[in-house]
This record gives C-alpha cells, structure tokens and sequence, in this order.
C-alpha cells in the first residue's frame, strides 16, 4: 500500500483473528471500511470477533476456523475464497504460538510446534495467497508478525527464536522479491503485549503456579502493551510501507543496542540470562 492509503474496501486477510492483536487489528479494520476475510482455530473466539466486526458496521466476507499449521487446510481455504473473491490486498500472518525453556528441557514437540505455527504456518497462508495477487498485478501488502524474540537472544527463547527469526529472514527476502510487484512486505516485531499468549505461554520444566514464577511472569505481563496500540501501530506502519514495524520504542531502543554496541550488548544478555534462570529456576525431570 503506498504512503497515506486507507483500507476502506481492500480485502485483507487475516490470521489469528480470535484474540490479541489479530482480534485487534481485525476490528480496527472494521471500523476503517475493509473487506475482512478471518481465521483462527479457535472457533468461538472466531464467532466472537465476527459478530463485534459486523456490529461495528465491518464486512466479514469469509470466516473459518482452522489450522495454519494445516497445510491442505489453508489450500482449501484459499481455493474457495479466490473461486469467489479476487486476490487480497492485504495479507497478515498474525497467528502464532509461544514456548520457552533452556535445551535440556524443552521436548522435540516444543521445538516442532513453534516451527509448524510461526514459520510454517504463515508460510503456507503466503504460498497460497501472495501468487494471486502477484498475477493480479494491483499490488498490495504483506504483513508477517514476528517477535522482539526474532531480533535479539531473549534467554530461554530458543525454540520460538528459531521460528520468528526465519519469519523474519523471509520477510527481508520478500520485500525485495515482491517489490517489482508493488506488494510491501512488513515485518511486526512486538515486544510484550496483553495477549493470551503472554498468560498462557509454555515454560518447560517450570511449574508456572509456583509462586515466585507468578511474579515474575506478572513482572513481564506488567510491561506489557494493549493489543489495540499494537494494531493501531501496525496499520500505521502499513500504510508507510515501513519495513520493521515496532509496536513500543523499548524494542527500537534494545535491536539498536544491539546492532551498535555488541560487546555491551552480549554482556548485558549474558547478565540477563543468569537473572532469568535464577528467577525462574526449572525443576529436573
């Protein structure tokens, strides 16, 4: 979308739509006049956001609750909107899904999940929904939500790491890719945000009623931003066809650091690293 455009009347896709952000944007989108088209596997939650779309004067033109991790799934998805609809002309991998753990206690099915979900899921939505609007040739945006985790080593974050890092190495990739098609490619990279993944997020070998865990579970939650600034920040982003598309200035500030002062910056993780193992301290197996 080029600088300045609203998003009355485009068709935009999007995943993770029952909760959080995607419900977010989902519903921020309603109220500028798009045409929605939404998913989530979470079919009530999905009902939910469709009603208070459609309340809200929004036209949800298709919704269906499934999978992304699916791939056969998304291909049907996609073949019956497009044997109605013409391409998107926007798309946004929203969806995804959260677990921490240092190596040792984290299971093969942990490491499976975060790619299936964050990675493998947004790339079935693209192989299925970018190719079309490519051949429209109309242009359009590509947003895929990635992860402070995908820019900088949050200890413990190994396994999510792992997928929205590839998220976002395909997101550079494509924004040049697909530039010749007038199709913007962002990549969204939150910090903490009110989610239900920010309270339901899979600690291994950490009993998550433990007292002391709750704190500092609490402690993160606490810095944590609405879904609804996070939404606001990534249209906004959109529509200045900005690449990464912070949702508070902290992260800004810590892949700055980051890129500027590595000595200091490995250091500090080091430091941060220790701090969180002793805080959270995980139990054997």
């Amino acid at each position: 979308m080029t600088q300045g455009s609203g998003f009355t009347g485009k068709r935009c896709l999007l995943t993770g739509a029952a909760s959080g952000i995607g419900r977010a944007t989902a519903l921020r989108l309603a109220r500028e006049g798009a045409e929605l088209f939404l998913t989530d596997r979470d079919a009530d939650g999905l009902e939910t956001t469709v009603s208070d779309a459609r309340a809200l004067g929004g036209k949800v033109a298709v919704h269906r609750a499934l999978d992304i991790s699916d791939y056969d799934a998304v291909v049907q998805f996609a073949d019956d909107i497009h044997r109605t609809y013409p391409a998107m002309d926007v798309v946004m991998n929203i969806a995804g899904v959260s677990a921490w753990g240092t190596v040792d206690q984290l299971t093969h099915q942990h490491w499976k999940s975060m790619i299936d979900v964050n990675l493998m899921g947004p790339i079935h939505v693209i192989e299925t929904f970018v190719p079309p609007m490519v051949k429209a040739r109309r242009g359009g945006h590509l947003v895929n939500v990635s992860s402070a985790a995908g820019l900088v080593a949050l200890p413990w974050h190994a396994a999510y790491s792992a997928s929205k890092y590839g998220l976002r190495g395909l997101s550079e990739v494509l924004r040049f890719d697909l530039a010749r098609h007038r199709i913007g490619v962002s990549v969204v990279v939150p910090g903490a945000v009110k989610t239900p993944l920010v309270e339901t997020v899979q600690i291994a070998g950490v009993d998550r009623e433990d007292p002391n865990v709750q704190k500092w579970t609490k402690r993160f939650a606490g810095h944590a931003i609405s879904p609804e600034r996070a939404a606001e920040s990534i249209l906004d982003g959109v529509r200045r066809n900005r690449y990464l598309i912070y949702t508070s200035q902290d992260i800004r500030a810590l892949y700055l650091f980051k890129r500027t002062m590595w000595w200091p910056y490995s250091v500090a993780m080091r430091q941060t690293n220790v701090l969180f193992s002793r805080a959270l301290r995980p139990s054997r197996r």
